[in-house]
């Protein structure tokens, strides 16, 4: 038994048993990865993979058993590599990041910044992506950490860490009826065309649960899964929007007027997440406490041990 051999089995489950696809991640061959697998499945005297003549067409029961199995010794000879880096090398490295592009904008550049003036020789390397895709990046090992407000914290095998609570705020051109010093309601609000996130993204949910609560609905016209998007078509006069409120910046944003909506939708919780079982070297610790300073080593370290279905509130 070897590494490859588990890598072979671990990819070819990821990439739905398309061997080709297979051989190129692992920079193989096709023969190579069938080999791989057979080698395997003739030393633990079962089958993994079913199959139709020569294609693989799914897990067989013994394969869906051994399959977690083979995910943690990878993972394990990941933590082992990265636990000799950190000794090695405790202030070089890389750290990946997924994010939402709101996360990205706003966020984290103080966090980003501040990290850089303390370590200098490691790269960060940030992926831009959907909430799902931020967790799947996790889940892969393609990122070491994820920060989104939805969805990172319903996967069993990631750990989602509360980090900081934000509002939505509604945004509109200079002299707009909702300027008008009376109360903003969601009724009041629906009789204008809504401009605001693309579902899945940057507290979406909060707005239609707000709206559906009051028997209302908003007329969309535009989705975007980034706020200076959805700015830039409020100053078209498209119709108002619906941001985060660290999108709005009074200096920045001079053609835009913002009006404060916390009374009017859920707070939300951005949050950080690492996958379970992970090795954090020790300047990731330092980058998550410099994102999320109440996300000391100590508090990350008692949530990577804690059993399971766990939650961490701030």
């Amino acid at each position: 038994m070897n590494f490859q051999q588990l890598r072979s089995v671990r990819e070819t489950a990821r990439r739905g048993f398309n061997l080709t696809e297979v051989a190129n991640v692992l920079h193989t061959s096709q023969p190579g990865v069938s080999r791989q697998i057979r080698e395997l499945e003739d030393e633990l005297g079962i089958e993994l993979f079913v199959r139709a003549g020569k294609r693989l067409t799914g897990l067989t029961p013994p394969g869906a058993e051994v399959l977690p199995i083979i995910e943690r010794m990878l993972l394990d000879a990941e933590n082992l590599r990265r636990a000799g880096d950190d000794y090695a090398q405790q202030s070089r490295g890389k750290i990946s990041i997924a994010t939402t592009h709101s996360q990205a904008r706003y966020a984290l550049p103080p966090a980003v910044s501040d990290f850089r003036k303390h370590f200098p020789h490691v790269t960060l390397n940030l992926h831009q992506a959907s909430p799902k895709q931020v967790a799947e990046m996790l889940l892969t090992g393609e990122a070491d950490i994820g920060i989104a407000t939805e969805a990172l914290a319903r996967y069993d095998d990631l750990i989602a860490l509360p980090c900081y609570r934000w509002t939505h705020c509604v945004i509109v051109p200079p002299g707009h009826e909702l300027l008008d010093g009376e109360p903003v309601t969601l009724e009041r609000i629906a009789r204008y065309p809504v401009i605001t996130y693309d579902e899945g993204y940057t507290g979406r949910a909060h707005i239609d649960e707000a709206f559906s609560r009051v028997e209302q609905k908003p007329d969309i016209v535009l989705t975007a899964m980034d706020a200076d998007v959805i700015k830039t078509y409020v100053e078209l006069g498209m119709g108002i929007g619906i941001v985060a409120s660290i999108a709005y910046d009074e200096e920045r944003d001079r053609g835009l007027r913002a009006i404060d909506a916390r009374h009017l939708f859920a707070v939300n919780m951005t949050r950080l997440a690492i996958r379970r079982g992970t090795y954090l070297r020790a300047y990731v610790y330092a980058f998550i406490e410099s994102f999320a300073p109440p996300l000391t080593r100590a508090v990350v370290d008692r949530a990577l041990n804690a059993a399971p279905g766990m939650s961490f509130e701030i």
